[in-house]
């Protein structure tokens, strides 16, 4: 018997036309704009007037307006509740402004902003007699670190449900700010807490300790999960390969061992092991502090800093980076990181790319075809950004505790997240193995190659021969490669390909679709419409950008001639 839990709803709830309102205050130097920045909505545009954005807390949703000032604030019966950013460190002024908005009767909810500044200055701030005191719920926040903020919200939320008018204390400035700070006497005791949040939430750090998390990631997917793969599907591909049928039959058995064989290719080296990773940087309450860190730099993408690992993910295999696409967003949100994914290249693409440029362009051409795959995948997150920005809503990120794996959840997790693979991906890939086998059997690569040249000759530059293997690219990346050799009739690709056919076909099957597992999967994320309108999106991308790029490059050698 599955056991549920039961998640007590607080009523009423507010959404829909009756979302709260709630005015963000705070004097200057306190961080109310930084607590706006770390929640407001993807499409959110700075500099207009009564910045605005509209978030989830829980059940609820509400419109938060960032007010600099009480002159904003014009009519205060249009406002729910109000949140009061305080510097805790020097709360005296903040207090004065507290008592004027006491004066006007809303609901009011106070973030003593700035605790760690506080306690470094061996002040105890006593937020719970400071909140006995005026009335009114105060809740403790490290704005810059993401601290408190999912707390604050809900506080204003219960504030807004009570609909208590706090009382105006008849205590002045002096007394309240001696309620709210004393001095510790005691020094604060930094463990290795205090300095992991030092690395991944500070202002300071917080990017350099995302980005040596990312390194780690980066060193499985190009050696651990290689190694991994050198030793399991390899093997496994080269004992196939040696097998050439001649009958129907035996090529249909033959097609169902490379699907086979390309399934454990997928999970074994690449699903598995990154998937593990994730699921312990989401135990530990790693990951949350990565998404806080990055928020903000991929605000300009469209996304919130949540989905920063899944399309490093990407760089493995596309597959595990949409199921944590899945489980981790939804909405806008979803579809945007999940096509955006489709662009990043993985492991199947970066050893054609390795492979091909790193011996007949240099390093010089293997950073090219990197680098046009990152400006696409910026341009494209751009484009997401404003198709979807009236989709988007602001995202309260949660920093918890730290947390050792607990490895029986590990495990479920792991497999919650990688069955689908078995139920969707698996008869994909065999049915298209079969199908793509059947009509070379059958010689009906010709015709393809026919119907495919207006796309190869024509707009590529690129020999009719090459049709067939870039169609294989849709069953699994790698089979393209090995049959460019048998295309071409030669293993001496540069005898057959100039410089630029080489860059144009490798910018091409970078950008198009990744392969069949990755669009199964992402039937499931986002839906069949969606799936097939990033199947159309990615083939008219690498259309445009490769063949682009082909006509640049021969026009640059024609003046350089």
């Amino acid at each position: 018997m599955v056991k549920t839990a039961k998640v007590p709803l607080r009523l009423p709830m507010f959404r829909g036309e009756k979302r709260l309102r709630i005015a963000l205050v705070g004097l200057p130097g306190a961080g109310a704009t930084t607590i706006f920045r770390a929640i407001e909505s993807t499409s959110q545009r700075p500099g207009r007037k009564g910045e605005e954005c509209e978030v989830d807390i829980g059940f609820d949703e509400a419109r938060i307006s960032r007010v600099p000032n009480l002159t904003v604030l014009q009519d205060p019966q249009k406002v729910d509740v109000i949140v009061q950013v305080v510097d805790a460190s020097a709360p005296e002024r903040h207090l004065e402004f507290t008592l004027e908005l006491l004066a006007l009767g809303r609901p009011l909810v106070l973030a003593m902003n700035r605790m760690d500044l506080a306690h470094r200055k061996g002040l105890h701030v006593a937020s719970g007699a400071l909140a006995e005191r005026l009335g009114v719920p105060t809740v403790p926040t490290v704005a810059t670190m993401g601290y408190g903020i999912r707390e604050l919200f809900s506080a204003a939320a219960d504030a807004a449900r009570r609909s208590a008018k706090p009382a105006f204390p008849a205590l002045n400035v002096a007394q309240l700010a001696e309620t709210a700070t004393r001095p510790a006497g005691v020094r604060e005791r930094r463990d290795w807490r205090y300095w992991m949040d030092e690395l991944f939430l500070s202002p300071r750090w917080g990017l350099a300790g995302s980005a040596a998390v990312f390194a780690a990631v980066l060193f499985v997917v190009f050696y651990v999960s290689v190694w991994i793969d050198a030793r399991t599907t390899a093997p496994l591909a080269a004992w196939v390969a040696a097998w050439q049928p001649e009958g129907t039959s035996g090529v249909v058995a033959r097609a169902v061992l490379d699907g086979l064989v390309g399934l454990i290719g997928i999970v074994v080296p690449y699903m598995v092991p990154l998937v593990v990773l994730l699921i312990l940087l989401e135990q530990t309450g790693i990951m949350a502090r990565i998404a806080f860190a990055v928020d903000r730099v991929f605000h300009h993408l469209g996304l919130h800093g949540g989905v920063a690992l899944p399309l490093l993910l990407g760089l493995g295999c596309n597959v595990p980076a949409l199921a944590a696409v899945g489980s981790t967003t939804r909405g806008a949100q979803r579809t945007t990181a999940s096509l955006l994914i489709t662009f990043v290249p993985c492991s199947a693409r970066s050893a054609i790319i390795l492979a091909l440029a790193g011996k007949y362009l240099g390093p010089w051409g293997v950073l090219a075809v990197f680098a046009v795959a990152a400006v696409v995948v910026s341009a494209m997150g751009h484009f997401l950004r404003r198709h979807f920005a009236e989709q988007s809503i602001g995202q309260i990120l949660e920093i918890p505790r730290y947390a050792a794996p607990r490895w029986r959840l590990l495990a479920r997790e792991t497999w919650l997240r990688t069955r689908d693979i078995l139920t969707i991906v698996t008869p994909l890939l065999i049915g298209g193995s079969v199908v793509l086998a059947l009509l070379t059997h059958w010689g009906a690569d010709r015709w393809i190659n026919l119907a495919l040249a207006p796309v190869t000759a024509w707009w590529l530059g690129l020999p009719v021969v090459l049709g067939v293997p870039l169609l294989f690219g849709v069953l699994r990346k790698e089979l393209s490669l090995a049959m460019i050799y048998t295309a071409l009739g030669g293993f001496a690709v540069d005898a057959y390909l100039s410089s630029t056919q080489i860059f144009t076909f490798l910018v091409f099957l970078t950008l198009y679709v990744p392969c069949i597992s990755t669009f199964a999967v992402m039937t499931k994320t986002v839906g069949r419409r969606q799936a097939l309108a990033s199947v159309g999106l990615s083939v008219a991308v690498a259309l445009a950008v490769s063949g682009v790029l082909r006509f640049a490059l021969e026009g640059l050698q024609r003046l350089s001639a």
